[in-house]
């Protein structure tokens, strides 16, 4: 079958495999010259893909024990955060760490070791995992920790399903009073001013900006920071205290069609820049608002990526080192700007420290686009790339689909040391997708 990650690009032809037993999963492990695991299909690109044996785990999805003494869940790796929130939210649980999908699932979670809009105070995901499962390439099921084989934890969390196949987790939810998110606004008027408001406001639980990306002059990088915090039971009006954790259901809108290509073009993503940035300019200040629309607004839309087009789009993610983010950010934004060919879908978030064999944060700041796939658009992401290389940045896996072995190499010195536990513990032998040959890894 014809197999892509969310962007749609590429697009592949793979034998795929949904075992639904450990046996099963085992038999595949050994017998498969090649194969990796796939979730739900939220990576942006290849990563989940192998086209020799894709192995599909929307059967591996039970939800084993919970502790609610300290939060610790134990789960299959093909259940999905969403899933999670649904259990557990109106218990008065949340994920401790959530990138800004919760259609992934708990094994592609771990796998890119994903980030959310608090990284800046509680770090990846990896923080709240305490053990994770793995099947390595002998067929046998090896459990570490960051105490119990720490070097299998530390490269399977941002190793991208390379060191084995996840099957369950134990990981910590964290305790809540409401389903409410006391969200704060605040209208920068430029790139610099953005910046300040992440740097003064670093005791804020979770923090992300919108960035115009086509803003010159005056206007580059100007940006919507919001600002959120768990809202508790005394910031509810008396009806909503009484069911905390019951928001309004959201009414379901879908992208039916592939949009034509005219659709998305200089001027009517300029257009949608300035609109958005003033409609939330008039909105600063702090408002309650319910947790799906802080922490996952997109997907109230359904096959929004249908937005770019039948040939799909690439998404850019790359993280700049502190010292170096604003120039970097500077100069990135003055070549989009000046190619004309902006992001609506641009992101800016604050990373903290962070250590960690593969995983993709470092402290700093991370940029995030979308971009239809067209020539035009592969060219400036290209240039992007140089941009982030010569800011001493690096690149984020869980969202490429078009990056070059040279590249990666040139930007994360991490790639060849990787590469060389993959093949020292015959990872490298088995576990493979589309991705890792394309970056050799």
């Amino acid at each position: 079958m014809k197999l892509s990650g969310w962007g749609r690009y590429p697009v592949l032809e793979a034998r795929t495999y949904r075992p639904r037993s450990m046996d099963a999963l085992r038999n595949l492990v050994l017998s498969e010259p090649s194969l990796i695991a796939r979730g739900n299909g939220r990576a942006y690109g290849d990563s989940a893909i192998n086209t020799s044996a894709t192995i599909e785990t929307q059967y591996l999805n039970r939800m084993i024990a919970f502790d609610s003494a300290s939060g610790q869940l134990v789960a299959e790796a093909g259940v999905l955060l969403g899933d999670i929130i649904t259990a557990f939210l109106p218990r008065g649980w949340f994920q401790m760490v959530t990138p800004g999908t919760k259609f992934v699932t708990l094994g592609g979670a771990i796998a890119a070791d994903v980030h959310g809009k608090n990284h800046h105070k509680d770090g990846s995901f990896r923080s709240c995992v305490d053990w994770i499962d793995v099947m390595g390439p002998d067929g046998e099921i090896r459990r570490c920790s960051p105490k119990d084989n720490p070097t299998l934890f530390d490269h399977t969390l941002g190793g991208m399903g390379l060191t084995g196949i996840i099957l369950r987790a134990a990981i910590r939810l964290q305790s809540v009073e409401t389903a409410w998110i006391r969200q704060t606004t605040i209208a920068a008027p430029n790139l610099n001013a953005a910046m300040a408001a992440f740097e003064s406001t670093q005791d804020a639980t979770y923090s992300v900006a919108w960035i115009d990306c086509l803003g010159t002059g005056a206007n580059l990088g100007r940006s919507l920071v919001m600002l959120g915090e768990h809202a508790v039971r005394a910031d509810l009006s008396p009806q909503q205290a009484q069911t905390p954790f019951r928001t309004k259901p959201k009414r379901k809108l879908s992208v039916p069609i592939d949009f034509p290509a005219f659709v998305l073009n200089s001027l009517t993503v300029r257009a949608f820049n300035a609109l958005y940035y003033w409609a939330g300019a008039r909105k600063t200040g702090t408002q309650l608002v319910d947790w799906d629309s802080y922490f996952y607004p997109l997907d109230a839309i359904q096959g929004w990526n249908r937005i770019y087009g039948q040939n799909g789009f690439a998404q850019f993610q790359c993280a700049l080192p502190l010292d170096r983010s604003e120039s970097g950010l500077t100069a990135m934004l003055s070549e989009i700007a000046k190619a004309g060919s902006g992001s609506f879908l641009a992101v800016l978030k604050r990373f903290g420290k962070q250590h960690s064999a593969f995983s993709f944060p470092m402290e700093g700041y991370t940029l995030a686009l979308d971009f239809p796939v067209t020539p035009k658009t592969l060219a400036l992401l290209e240039r992007l790339d140089q941009i982030t290389i010569s800011h001493g940045g690096r690149f984020y896996l869980a969202k490429d689909s078009r990056m070059s072995s040279t590249t990666l190499r040139a930007s994360d010195p991490r790639a060849a040391e990787f590469q060389a536990h993959r093949d020292s513990q015959g990872f490298n032998s088995r576990f493979r997708s589309a991705q890792s040959e394309r970056l050799d890894l």
